[in-house]
Order: structure tokens, then C-alpha cells, then sequence
């Protein structure tokens, strides 16, 4: 057993690693330390919540891991590169070539529908118009949205809006994905199957998929919880899914 565990990790590839990560502030006279020595690998073809009340600095630290904020000190290595010296121009293009951001509040173009969202990312690449689009229809059918894809963004529902937005993450075929509270705006069952589709694509396309979450039990979903409580990471628990969703049914 110990043979075979030791062959797991080695198959294991290292995407994120964060040492000793701090972001202190000064409010007046006052030091608040947002991150207070961090400390966690993340792997490729991993789901990861980033769990913890308001406050508890999970946002902080999604901002350091995106490049859009820097540390005070440590150091954030992505998929083996430094991120933490990098200019603001250099940090630009490491997030447009490397990176995917799923919002809670969408934020997608309301003139524009589904296809032209989806593609609008790989449009600032300069990818044409006709590969561009053949790439956005890829991932909306991907999303189950085949049949939305001409729809406008105003005239689709949340959970639509949102698979749109998890499309258009996919589409820039991304190292990693980013999520903030990406169910915010859902109800509870558009909640569950946004969850599960993030699971399945997660395994399916073997992407890192990093979501930050207040919730514990949308935290569940994912294969391995950083509990964080002022700024200090205090667990980090790993879970054991058997088919998507059936643990989390079992242990609600």
C-alpha cells in the first residue's frame, strides 16, 4: 500500500504551490494580516474549495493565486513559474494565456449571445472569427448549451448565464480555473447541477479548477477543502467521491 501511495504522488503534477504567503496591510497605525503564512500544493486535474467565513482571507488569497494582487511576502509558483515578481504586463498575459475566471455574477455581455461571449476571450488573442466561434460552439455543447447558442445573454436564465460563463473559462483552454462563489446567484438545484458539471469537467478535461466558497457544503463537492480562519490555513481535508454528487447526497 505504501509502494502504491508512493506511486500516486509521484504521478502527481504540482500546479500551484504556495510558501510561506503573506499580505499584511496597514489600516492607520494597525498591520492586519489578510495572510498569515500560507502554505499548500495544489495538482493538475484537481477541484479545490478554498473554504472560510467572511473575512477569513479565502479572497485574498484567490487574488494572489490570479496575479491580481501581490504578496508582502512568499512565494506563489504556477505551473513552475514565479508570479509573485512579475510586472503588472507580465501578469496580463500569464493570466490571459494561462488562466480562467468563472464570477458569481457572470459577467457576461447582455448584446451579445451565447457563441460570442463564449469566443469574445480568445478574440483578444487574436484567434479569427470562424475558429474562434467553432471553439465556443465546442464548449457550450460541452456545457449542455447546444441549443442555446444563439441566444441572447439577457434572454437566458441564471444557471444558463452561468454555464455560459464556465464555457467561456474553457474556451481560452486554460492551466487552471478560477471560481468565486460561482453559485451565489443560483438557486439550490441550479446550484447542485452547476457543481456536478464543474466536477465532470474537471475529471473529464483534466483542468485544476480552484473555487472559493463561505459554504462547507459546496465546499463538499470538490476533491479537496483549505479551510482558512484568519488568514491562516487550519485544514486541509481531502474527500473521496464515488459517482458525481453521491457522497455529498449521502452525507448531507
Amino acid at each position: 500500500m505504501a509502494e502504491e501511495a508512493q506511486n500516486l504522488e509521484k504521478k502527481r503534477i504540482p500546479m500551484i504551490q504556495v510558501k510561506n504567503l503573506y499580505k499584511i496591510y496597514r489600516v492607520g497605525d494597525t498591520k492586519v494580516h489578510a495572510l498569515d503564512g500560507v502554505d499548500f500544493t495544489i495538482y493538475k486535474g484537481e477541484f479545490c474549495a478554498i473554504v472560510g467565513p467572511s473575512g477569513s482571507g479565502k479572497s485574498t488569497l484567490l487574488n494572489m493565486l490570479a496575479g491580481l494582487e501581490k504578496p508582502t511576502k512568499g512565494e506563489i509558483v504556477i505551473d513552475r513559474v514565479h508570479i509573485e515578481h512579475m510586472t503588472e504586463n507580465q501578469l496580463v498575459g500569464f493570466r490571459r494565456e494561462r488562466v480562467g475566471f468563472i464570477f458569481q455574477s457572470y459577467n457576461l455581455l447582455k448584446t451579445l449571445n451565447a457563441v460570442e461571449n463564449v469566443a469574445l476571450p480568445l478574440s483578444f488573442r487574436g484567434v479569427p472569427k470562424k475558429k474562434r466561434n467553432a471553439v465556443a460552439k465546442k464548449y457550450l455543447k460541452l456545457v449542455g448549451l447546444e441549443k442555446q447558442q444563439d441566444h441572447m445573454a439577457n434572454a437566458m436564465s441564471g444557471g444558463q448565464q452561468q454555464r455560459v460563463g464556465i464555457a467561456r473559462a474553457l474556451a481560452v483552454n486554460p492551466k487552471i480555473i478560477f471560481a468565486d462563489e460561482p453559485t451565489g446567484n443560483l438557486d439550490s438545484k441550479t446550484t447542485m447541477d452547476i457543481l456536478r458539471l464543474m466536477q465532470k469537467i474537471v475529471r473529464e478535461q483534466n483542468q485544476t479548477l480552484i473555487m472559493v466558497t463561505h459554504d462547507n457544503y459546496l465546499a463538499s463537492f470538490a476533491d479537496r477543502q483549505f479551510h482558512i480562519v484568519d488568514g491562516k490555513i487550519t485544514k486541509i481535508e481531502e474527500l473521496h467521491h464515488g459517482e458525481y454528487g453521491a457522497k455529498q447526497e449521502e452525507d448531507r
